[in-house]
């Protein structure tokens, strides 16, 4: 494993940063268990105050961790600054409510007295991806650490830089040391982290071939997970849709973080009453974006995340074509220096070709033409992913009768799916498990004990 900052727009090597020794990783583990011991016994005003200011430092410095974004992994720096923004909304969030949502459940049990606690289970190990640099950390830090766990993070491998700055953005915060960790470790050291008896629970970001790896680790040392991974999300129009509004929409799915978030736009099922129109308006949105320095706030076209990001989304078009899909625009890097790629529309995709099956990450559409809301439920359902999806009608009952429908953790109506801190967010099937987010979030790594109260006598 290799931590390497290489700036997606020019190739350009930033700086490189070794992996932890075995024993620097033995000296972290034994510092957060030793953290944990303390920070679990904190009040919820105390981690609070930690986590508030994490949030005003974020506010406060916008810049200055965006830029570590744009630099590493290309983000736009308008879309750096979202996050930011973003991030620093999840941890105010969970700074305001995290005492609310884990306060003692009282229970009426027929004769005495009943009450759920929920208490921390200790240190839990994180893998997450370079997609949100810090959107991801936040939403798994901060929830776990207001409920007094401690975390441990393994970041991707191409944005180190943002990976050290949320680290020192919690000790800057008031965090003791331990409480966050940020750990540049190999595959190996990876398994040896989930194997650790330290370690109550771990929580991965990614794709599907990581999480079973992952997974299969927790599970053989009886550790809870969640997996939060890809997904194929549906982007359903129906006949009665605002066409203009929707097209925008559409665009603006397929092309946020240059379509490298699992919740982009990736399926578009049109009905064929509006099927032509939508995508001759899709089409020409999407020839208007302009490529160049994702630092310059005019420019539309970002580069891909890594140069080998862009080659395997260049091979799955060109499997695609093989296959028998009508690429009905781009499919190839963009002639300039950096990882570009020109933004794609593949038509005709039928079961039999991979594209119908596997998840593209960037800027490729695929676009299905469907008779009625039928057509479009089942094939939106005819995905091994589950994570989320949208329908656009002007019905929002009819809207709503539709996302009954669909087989995936997340469903928008007349808005593509999307995050927010006190909405929860995950999925099904090759989507994972477990929720992140809203009041669902803070309960995954946490004990919920029953104390009972029973004063009865003993039988006799």
């Amino acid at each position: 494993m290799s931590y390497q900052s290489i700036n997606p727009y020019n190739g350009k090597l930033l700086k490189t940063f070794k992996e932890m020794t075995n024993p620097q990783l033995e000296k972290a583990l034994k510092t957060a268990a030793s953290c944990f011991d303390k920070w679990r016994y904190t009040t919820f005003a105390e981690r609070a105050v930690v986590a508030a200011k994490a949030a005003a430092i974020l506010r406060e410095r916008v810049d200055e961790f965006a830029r570590p974004m744009t630099l590493e992994m290309g983000k736009r720096i308008e879309e750096a600054r979202g996050e930011v923004a973003v991030s620093a909304d999840i941890i105010d969030y969970y700074a305001k409510n995290a005492e609310r949502f884990l306060a003692p459940q009282k229970l009426k049990p027929k004769s005495g007295q009943a009450v759920i606690e929920s208490s921390p289970l200790g240190v839990l190990f994180g893998v997450q991806p370079w997609n949100f640099p810090y959107y991801q950390l936040a939403r798994f830090a901060a929830p776990n650490l207001m409920a007094g766990n401690v975390v441990m993070v393994k970041h991707a491998g191409c944005v180190p830089q943002c990976a050290i700055a949320f680290e020192k953005l919690w000790r800057e915060a008031g965090a003791p040391a331990g409480a966050y960790t940020n750990l540049l470790i190999s595959h190996d050291q990876v398994n040896e982290v989930i194997d650790d008896p330290r370690i109550k629970g771990v929580a991965l970001t990614g794709g599907v071939e990581a999480a079973k790896g992952i997974a299969a680790r927790a599970g053989q040392n009886l550790k809870k997970s969640t997996m939060e991974l890809g997904g194929s999300d549906a982007f359903i129009v129906l006949e009665d849709a605002d066409l203009d509004k929707t097209v925008k929409w559409a665009v603006w799915a397929k092309m946020n973080n240059m379509g490298q978030c699992c919740v982009a736009g990736k399926r578009f099922i049109v009905v064929e009453a509006l099927y032509e129109r939508f995508l001759e308006k899709f089409q020409t949105a999407m020839a208007a974006f302009q490529p160049g320095d994702p630092m310059d706030e005019a420019i539309t076209l970002a580069p891909l995340s890594t140069e080998a990001a862009l080659v395997q989304l260049l091979a799955q078009v060109k499997r695609a074509v093989a296959k028998g899909a009508t690429l009905v625009m781009g499919g190839k890097r963009i002639d300039r220096p950096g990882s570009f790629m020109q933004p794609t529309i593949l038509t005709n995709i039928k079961p039999g070709n991979p594209a119908y099956r596997e998840e593209f990450f960037g800027p490729v559409a695929l676009f299905f033409r469907v008779k009625n809301e039928d057509e479009a439920v089942t094939l939106a359902n005819d995905s091994d992913f589950g994570l989320g999806g949208s329908v656009f009608t002007k019905d929002v009952a009819r809207g709503k009768r539709v996302a009954s429908r669909i087989d995936t953790g997340m469903v928008f109506i007349n808005h593509p799916t999307w995050t927010a801190a006190d909405l929860p967010f995950g999925g099904i099937k090759n989507s994972g498990y477990g929720r992140e987010l809203s009041s669902l979030g803070i309960q995954e790594f946490v004990n919920k004990k029953l104390v009972r109260v029973a004063s009865i006598d003993a039988p006799a």
